[in-house]
């Protein structure tokens, strides 16, 4: 078996899942290719001794990998997509933080769970993702111009808000006059379009759901649009610029530019352990809150 790590360092957290995770692949003869600068920072706090393969771009990862294994949070493995990307590619979560809807495996369970990994008695949840084009073209997003959680427009260096003029399949929806407008995916649900009054989605539904933030027009809500919708935008404001967010990635935008969203032709493979599925984590999270675990 073959797997490639990737993660983040957490001082109080992340050491003890790193050694638990590199005992019990070794244990079992697992070949692991780390994420370089990953790997690096292990060595500088010499967690890690042994000298592993690296890997440093998603060019790298291919089918001969069995699994991509995250260690971090949701924002771990949102970045852990980018190095996936098309190549079908399975990624696990492993979190090294607050509970969260992508990270699902608990420190506290990690030899029971590589188990299921070994032994492959874990599922496929297939997470659908959103593209991105601009014209006039942008640079900075057209290396990576997809979301696995939303794409969002938002002001910028102005307390004014925005229109978004917003069309679906060519027809008009609105003008938008907010402070953003949050296009998310069934993946996206449960995070910044949660916050904005958005609705909940089940990782299977095929859906996505538009979520104005802040609108000034008080009859604006969420709508949810079959996910084979093309979705256009155009924005306007007072300053020149408006950001937009791919996930965790941001840039500037000039007005008037038209932004044209579409689902991608390809999936992430998200593993889902035994035990450890989306329905467990909702329940856990609305019982216990965001910083509480079962």
């Amino acid at each position: 078996m073959k797997v490639a790590i990737y993660g983040q360092y957490y001082q109080n957290s992340t050491e003890p899942i790193i050694n638990d995770i590199f005992v019990f692949f070794n244990k079992n003869n697992v070949e692991m290719i780390i994420e370089s600068h990953f790997l690096l920072m292990l060595n500088e706090r010499k967690i890690v001794e042994n000298k592993y393969k690296t890997f440093s771009s998603h060019t790298e990862i291919d089918s001969s990998f069995d699994m991509l294994i995250s260690i971090g949070g949701d924002g771990t493995i949102l970045r852990a997509a980018t190095l996936v990307r098309d190549s079908g590619v399975p990624i696990l979560g492993i979190n090294a933080g607050r509970l969260g809807f992508l990270a699902t495996v608990q420190k506290e369970n990690i030899a029971e769970f590589m188990q299921f990994v070994i032994d492959k008695k874990y599922t496929i949840s297939k997470r659908a993702l959103l593209s991105l084009t601009c014209t006039p073209p942008n640079e900075s997003i057209q290396e990576i111009n997809f979301a696995m959680n939303e794409i969002t427009v938002s002001r910028k260096d102005t307390t004014s808000m925005i229109t978004i003029e917003t069309y679906l399949n060519d027809e008009f929806l609105n003008s938008y006059w907010a402070d953003g407008l949050i296009i998310s995916t069934p993946t996206g649900s449960t995070g910044y379009s949660l916050s904005c009054g958005g609705p909940i989605l089940t990782p299977d539904v095929k859906s996505l759901v538009i979520t104005p933030i802040a609108p000034h027009n008080l009859t604006a809500r969420p709508l949810v649009v079959p996910d084979e919708t093309e979705i256009r935008l155009k924005v306007t404001g007072r300053e020149e610029n408006y950001l937009v967010s791919l996930d965790s990635r941001v840039t500037s935008v000039k007005n008037e530019s038209i932004l044209t969203l579409k689902k991608t032709p390809f999936q992430i493979n998200m593993v889902e352990i035994p035990e450890e599925t989306f329905l467990k984590t909702l329940r856990n999270k609305l019982l216990w809150g965001e910083d509480k675990r079962n």
